[in-house]
């Protein structure tokens, strides 16, 4: 077989190569996964960076020293730097935690006491929120104090275009006027505002139960585990009867429905005309994730009454700019609130914003390409002995996948995932093609789903069984499809017949 069009890509390198600002990293072999959950010390040592919220930057690090030495901070406390004075001032006032030394710098500063289980928890929250401090700014501070001699080159727009730029896109996307997108420093964030501006709406009047319908993704579940002390879980998307049976009981508790199309990992769609009938009825704000549909594939806006995007993700391509998007429908009841949505979003560093609005200028065509690519990927995929299952949408043969009917121009969303008839580890690392976390880039990404969002149910019987209960095999391996020529994506998984 003729050499391989993509090449192994080492342990612990930036994705995209050599990119300070990079959001993911590269995980070659399963041991490498295994070996970054488990916190092994050979395998951190080679990690450049990682998905921001979850790795903390290096520049971050860096500043997090230069504030400490600045301030003559004590080893007893761990500097903690945030997006905002505002997010500083939150979780201060959740963790209780008060500055013992006067702290001026135009992002947040927290102290928090070593030794104890509240610097974990603290750090655990602004992962969940999504008010982690750009890279960016962090490089441009360090920078103009001599703590680093160099400035990471890329292409920006210019500061005075940028964010109408970036609004523009998404509004003409989603079809609604300017006023009615918020930018965010992470889609986590946009979550989080909605979830909190829901929850200041609806609570005056007796609504104080959010329905989370699907098995969503991690960190959404856990901003509503913060914010809702009650909560309803539909696991299955496919079981639309269970939460219409739910609303006779309890609809007019329902502060709001939250659901993603397609779900992560399995990309499987819930009856949306049939969901919109029953928010209808009860009078339900329903608000969806849109990032693997994008507004270019899947025309929702009959539909949701609010949108979240990750703009870290197809919006992107690069992955290398941090960022998410509300963007509230004028066609329902709550576009004229968008002040009790707005109000707390974290602000954005404006060069995260300039390099968005570079790259989010080819997210139609980006998101086309990728589509066209997944179409012939997946009838690839069919006929392979050596693939088990095979999760994808849109299959227009599967009348139980409700895409088809909001379906534009024929298009696959650009996530694929699968899992195969031989040893997963050797699969795994016989590919290819870049390995990690995130999803939505140019360059084909492939990620071990359960291994990195769920390791914790991995390690135990009774995460087994939860696995099992939702349908999440251990060893899925789910791929974000690029832009490279499709017979070089189709024959790198030849390597593996």
């Amino acid at each position: 077989m003729k050499n391989s069009f993509f090449k192994a890509i080492p342990s612990g390198e930036t994705l995209p190569i050599n990119n300070i600002h990079a959001v993911s990293v590269s995980m070659p072999t399963l041991k490498d996964v295994i070996g970054y959950e488990e916190q092994d010390e050979k395998t951190l040592k080679v990690i450049k960076s990682g998905y921001p919220r979850f790795i903390l930057h290096p520049y971050l690090k860096k500043l997090s020293e230069y504030i400490k030495k600045k301030y003559d901070v004590c080893d007893e406390y761990e500097v903690v730097v945030l997006s905002s004075q505002k997010a500083a001032k939150l979780i201060s006032d959740k963790y209780y935690i008060y500055n013992k030394i006067e702290i001026d710098e135009p992002f947040g500063v927290i102290l928090v006491q070593n030794g104890t289980s509240q610097l974990q928890k603290v750090l655990t929250y602004i992962q969940h929120v999504g008010c982690n401090l750009s890279s960016r700014l962090a490089e441009e501070y360090l920078y103009k104090v001599k703590e680093i001699d160099t400035l990471h080159k890329e292409e920006l727009e210019k500061e005075e275009k940028a964010k109408d730029i970036v609004i523009n896109t998404l509004a003409n996307a989603y079809k609604q006027p300017y006023e009615n997108v918020c930018l965010t420093p992470s889609g986590m964030n946009a979550i989080y505002s909605v979830i909190r501006g829901i929850n200041s709406i609806q609570s005056h009047n007796g609504r104080t139960v959010l329905v989370q319908f699907g098995w969503l993704y991690l960190d959404t579940m856990n901003i509503v585990n913060h914010h809702y002390q009650r909560q309803k879980i539909f696991k299955d998307i496919k079981r639309l009867d269970l939460l219409e049976n739910y609303l006779k009981q309890k609809g007019l508790k329902v502060a709001a429905i939250i659901t993603e199309i397609p779900t992560n990992p399995q990309l499987k769609t819930v009856d949306i005309k049939a969901l919109r009938k029953l928010c209808d009825k009860y009078n339900i704000p329903l608000i969806i994730d849109t990032t693997f549909a994008t507004p270019y594939n899947l025309d929702l806006t009959s539909y949701a009454d609010i949108f979240v995007e990750s703009l870290t993700k197809f919006a992107c391509g690069n992955a290398d700019v941090l960022m998410g998007a509300i963007i509230l429908n004028k066609k329902h009841n709550l576009s004229h609130m968008n002040e009790e949505f707005f109000q707390h979003c974290e602000p954005i560093f404006i060069k995260d914003i300039q390099r968005l609005a570079v790259e989010i200028k080819d997210y139609k065509k980006r998101v086309k390409q990728i589509s066209k690519n997944t179409i012939a990927l997946v009838n690839y995929l069919k006929t392979c002995p050596y693939i088990k299952n095979l999760y994808y949408c849109m299959d227009e043969q599967n009348k139980d996948n409700y895409c088809q009917t909001i379906i534009d121009d024929n298009s696959y969303v650009g996530i694929v995932s699968v899992t195969f008839n031989k040893p997963f580890e050797e699969v795994y690392d016989k590919l290819n093609f870049a390995k990690g976390p995130s999803l939505g880039t140019e360059f084909t990404l492939l990620m071990p789903y359960t291994y990195l969002a769920h390791y914790d149910l991995i390690k135990s019987e009774k995460g087994h069984k939860e696995l099992e209960e939702i349908d999440l095999p251990i060893n899925l391996l789910r791929i974000s499809v690029g832009i490279e020529p499709i017979e070089e994506i189709i024959n790198e998984f030849k390597r593996i017949e």
